[in-house]
């Protein structure tokens, strides 16, 4: 009966004993695992910020990729159209200008035209392309062009002595395209305005037996001419000799016929014409 007693006493404490030996494993088991929570938590922050910038950076970047694509068609287009506006300059160029040997064969009246305004251009060995000095004093003459009346350019292309005749002669009209190019091109001036004359090494400006005079040479003169009689279509010269047919004295020599008396010549063959 004392054992059952005591039995019974002890139970409770049992018991109290076992809540606090749970308690204590609660307590030491939250102490161990907040820190892991607490870092699972800032791993899944970072790992979210992290994913926000990914995404960011990505967005960024395929805007950056479509403003470059959009740049790089915006240029392929703007040179297409240049592409397209060189060729159609030249080609307008190539349709309309005059070319000849001189212009007292393609321009009538030319002693009416008076020049007003030249400029010459120089370019390297064996080349058609104009250099930044060139298109500036391009510019500078072409500002006279807006004021001019009734005006035509001549446009003279030259070459240095090296090289064969009919290769200079290829070669100073092909600067002297590049020159109404430039002119057609940025200034719109006409294409009938331009009379081109390749003379190739023909009319040299300076010796060729120096680099220097070689250099100058090699050179494009553009002269403004502006036809000073005001009419837009002067007169050819070839009606200059137009009074030779009125020098022509038909009936001058008409008295000749009349000093012929053939009739008197044969009178003395009949009595008749001396009674």
């Amino acid at each position: 009966m004392t054992t059952r007693a005591f039995g019974f006493a002890l139970a409770p404490a049992a018991l109290a004993m076992l809540a606090m030996i749970g308690c204590a494993t609660k307590n030491y088991v939250k102490t161990q695992t907040a820190p892991i929570v607490q870092h699972t938590g800032q791993l899944e922050q970072e790992s979210a910020e992290n994913s926000r910038q990914i995404h960011d950076v990505d967005d960024r970047a395929q805007t950056g990729i479509k403003q470059a694509q959009s740049s790089a068609d915006t240029a392929n287009q703007n040179a297409q159209n240049a592409t397209k506006s060189a060729n159609d300059a030249e080609t307008a160029a190539g349709n309309v200008v005059q070319r000849a040997d001189s212009l007292d064969a393609v321009v009538k009246g030319l002693d009416s035209y008076k020049p007003l305004a030249d400029v010459s251009v120089t370019f390297g060995f064996d080349k058609s392309v104009l250099t930044a000095d060139d298109r500036t004093q391009l510019d500078g003459f072409a500002a006279q062009l807006g004021s001019a009346k009734s005006y035509i350019l001549e446009v003279t292309g030259g070459t240095d002595s090296i090289g064969s005749a009919e290769y200079n002669y290829a070669l100073s009209n092909r600067r002297a395209d590049a020159v109404v190019q430039y002119l057609v091109t940025k200034y719109n001036v006409p294409a009938r305005r331009f009379y081109l004359i390749g003379i190739g090494k023909d009319q040299a400006v300076a010796s060729n037996d120096t680099s220097e005079g070689r250099a100058k040479n090699r050179r494009v003169k553009v002269e403004l001419l502006s036809n000073m009689s005001g009419s837009p279509t002067a007169p050819p010269q070839a009606t200059a000799s137009a009074p030779a047919p009125a020098s022509a004295p038909a009936p001058a020599s008409a008295p000749a016929a009349a000093s012929a008396p053939a009739p008197v010549a044969s009178s003395s063959q009949g009595g008749a014409v001396q009674e």
